[in-house]
This record gives structure tokens, C-alpha cells and sequence, in this order.
């Protein structure tokens, strides 16, 4: 599909539908990608609260090694970049990691929970 040759540069009607059949899939997916991270943000705050509670370290290494070395071969299966798999990992594991040092401090000063 390519645009027309005319001299308003407007792009041909079957090549917007076709850009605008694809964005709403992307939006779509987008969209469960979100929902889906928040599932796995409220499931990694209940990890965090039980790992205060038994004054276990908000990190745990070796199980990030596993789950990037699982998440490296699942990209490997699916066609997507298993560097860019582990780089998105890396961001999250980031992430979940301040999210119990906070759930910790706030379990040792006695501060209440925050949601974030």
C-alpha cells in the first residue's frame, strides 16, 4: 500500500483504514499490557509485605536470575528479542525491588502502607 501521487500529499483511504485497523490492535494490546502489569504489581506487593513480615531482603538474586534466564528463552519461542525481554525485566525487577525496601521501612518505622 503506498500513499497517492496527488499534490495534497493525501494518503490513500485503504492505507488510513489499514493504519487505523492496526492501531486500535496496538491499543488493544497496550491496554492488556497495563492490566496485566498491574496484576503483577498487586501480586509482588503481597511478596513484599510477607517478606517484611519475616524480615526476608526485598531482593532475592538468584530467583531474578531465574525468572530473566525463563523470560530470555519464553522471547527466544515468541519471536522477540530476548536482550530487549531481559532489559524489560531488569525495568521491573527495578521496580518491585524499591517497592519492598519501602514496604520494609515502612513495616520497620511502623508508617502506614502507601499505594504506589
Amino acid at each position: 500500500m503506498t500513499t497517492s501521487n496527488n499534490t495534497t500529499g493525501d494518503v490513500d483511504p485503504a492505507v488510513r483504514e489499514e493504519l487505523a485497523r492496526l492501531r486500535d490492535s496496538i491499543d488493544n494490546i497496550d491496554a492488556a499490557v497495563v492490566h496485566m502489569l498491574a496484576e503483577r504489581f498487586k501480586a509482588t506487593q503481597q511478596v513484599g509485605h510477607l517478606k517484611a513480615a519475616h524480615q526476608l531482603p526485598p531482593a532475592d538474586p538468584a530467583r531474578e536470575a531465574r525468572q530473566i534466564e525463563r523470560l530470555r528463552a519464553l522471547a527466544e519461542s515468541a519471536k522477540l528479542d530476548p536482550a530487549f525481554a531481559e532489559k524489560f525485566l531488569n525495568f521491573i525487577i527495578a521496580e518491585v525491588i524499591r517497592h519492598h525496601e519501602r514496604i520494609a521501612d515502612d513495616a520497620l518505622n511502623g508508617s502506614a502502607p502507601t499505594a504506589n
